[in-house]
């Protein structure tokens, strides 16, 4: 789709899409939408064990892609899924503190689903939003 701009941020995101043929942000008009982020150091791809660290690190992967992509982040997603191995209290509560965090300002619509297994062995987490970009 030639008309679509697709966005990778430097280090994994690059290597990821060499390696797997994906790109980690799309803009669709005024939307910005992003590929799942995991818990990966987004220079070297090395995955966080601990999960609370993992899920941290999959919020600030999502604000690099949408910043990468011309967005300005959190504060303008209305739409997130989140994807957990295992789906637990732990994991539950590591979200809510990344909305808290994140998003003070609004409360957008969450799908959160336990999984068995997410794209990478060590992943735990998988985070995938759309944003709103009206200015862009």
């Amino acid at each position: 789709m030639s008309h679509l701009t697709y966005y990778n941020y430097e280090g994994f995101g690059k290597k990821q899409q060499q390696k797997f043929w994906y790109s980690q942000a799309v803009r669709v008009g005024d939307r910005i939408e992003c590929a799942g982020q995991g818990g990966w150091d987004p220079e070297t791809g090395v995955f966080y064990k601990e999960i609370n660290a993992q899920i941290d690190q999959a919020f600030a992967n999502v604000e690099l892609a949408l910043k990468t992509a011309g967005g300005k982040g959190w504060e303008q997603v209305y739409r997130i899924n989140s994807y957990h191995v295992p789906i637990n209290n732990e994991a539950l509560e590591a979200m809510v503190r990344n909305f808290k965090r994140y998003m003070p300002s609004h409360q957008p619509i969450w799908t959160c689903v336990g999984v068995t297994r997410l794209g990478e062995d060590d992943m735990r987490v998988e985070i995938e939003v759309v944003a709103h970009d009206p200015q862009h």
